[in-house]
């Protein structure tokens, strides 16, 4: 179903007059397809974030950080105070517009690759702040089935217009099964698409702490399974990494990782976000639990474990066979001049960096 932003709700109507406005609705703006503004990753050129916001709640999110809190003067029309701290709790769906879309396609098309990343692949990632296939939530089931179907038009409609009027590649990037209802469209792409999925670690229990309303791994394990079965291109990102995730975590990933047989695996561990380290730490409160949220206390604390888990994930993958395909994310924190210095060996150290921070992606030919 295709809804103009007129006929989506507002998020300021609820199906009770008692009830509270909640943060899910319509953003102003409409789709569009944006340059990205990754650094060192490989992942993509352009990005399409088809909404404000993310159910998912993953308290380790870094959007917050460089995206959602530039918005907050516009976010506290919808209800949202702090966009940090609500995080996950707000979804505010961008309207469908085809000429702005097109308009933003063409732009992007025509970009001359001297203007591009060199380890772009000419790529546009679904996406880069919002799960491209979450389920959108509302207390009304017909406003939900109406965001839901709106969403599932500015996915579609996007992925068949870039299919057939660009010569763009795609690259999907998700944590929900709920791709797999699309995956005839996505292998219509051919090479042009490669499906990703973020898949931090194998353990649930992990998992419902830090990323309380997302998919369990076990069910994204299968639906790399089934892309894999329905011929499209994979990879995986083993991102972020928690401190909990050791050695034999680690490796269990990555051995389960190799089976469906990626192009890709890209790590890294989580990174200090503005105010994702309180997030976690107010989760693992509310739960009872213990955190080793120690690794995050200094700057210099976070380095020592960053370069750790790094360096750990690269000796496992070699020993589990997937060396060659490994990709690390190695934080540009980690290239500071404090950081350089203090390792045993800087000049292997930094070369060491630029190895990974100019390594580009594999994409399929």
């Amino acid at each position: 179903m295709k809804l103009t932003a007129s006929q989506l709700p507002s998020p300021s109507v609820t199906p009770s007059s008692a009830q509270p406005p909640i943060p899910i609705g319509h953003w102003h703006r409409p789709l569009e397809i944006v340059p990205s503004r990754f650094k060192h990753k490989s992942l993509c050129d352009w990005a399409i974030n088809p909404a404000i916001g993310c159910l998912h709640g993953c308290e380790f999110c870094y959007v917050p950080s460089v995206s959602a809190n530039k918005l907050a003067p516009r976010l506290l029309s919808h209800g949202v105070t702090d966009p940090d701290r609500e995080w996950g709790d707000y979804l505010l769906l961008r309207p469908w517009k085809e000429k702005v879309f097109l308009t933003s396609l063409r732009r992007a098309d025509r970009t001359p690759q001297s203007e591009l990343s060199r380890d772009g692949n000419r790529a546009i990632l679904f996406s880069s702040t919002t799960d491209p296939f979450q389920v959108v939530r509302h207390q009304d089931p017909a406003v939900a089935r109406q965001l839901n179907d709106h969403f599932r038009h500015l996915i579609r409609r996007s992925l068949e217009l870039i299919r057939d009027y660009s010569s763009l590649n795609v690259r999907i990037l998700t944590r929900s099964p709920l791709a797999k209802r699309e995956f005839s469209l996505l292998a219509s792409l051919g090479n042009r698409l490669v499906f990703g999925m973020s898949l931090p670690t194998l353990d649930s229990r992990l998992a419902r702490i830090y990323e309380p309303h997302a998919p369990s791994p076990a069910q994204r394990l299968r639906t790399l399974q089934a892309a894999r079965e329905a011929g499209l291109s994979v990879y995986v990102a083993i991102a972020p990494t928690y401190p909990e995730c050791d050695e034999s975590d680690l490796r269990r990933t990555l051995e389960a990782v190799r089976d469906i047989d990626p192009i890709t695996i890209f790590h890294e561990p989580i990174n200090i976000r503005a105010e994702n380290v309180a997030r976690i730490r107010t989760r693992a409160e509310s739960l009872g639990v213990s955190l080793r949220t120690d690794v995050f206390e200094t700057r210099t604390d976070w380095a020592n474990y960053a370069l750790s888990s790094l360096q750990c994930v690269e000796q496992v993958a070699e020993e589990v066979g997937v060396g060659d395909r490994l990709h690390l994310w190695p934080d540009p924190a980690l290239g500071s001049l404090a950081v350089v210095r203090s390792q045993p060996d800087p000049a292997a150290y930094q070369a060491w960096l630029e190895r990974c921070w100019s390594r580009i992606s594999e994409w399929p030919r």
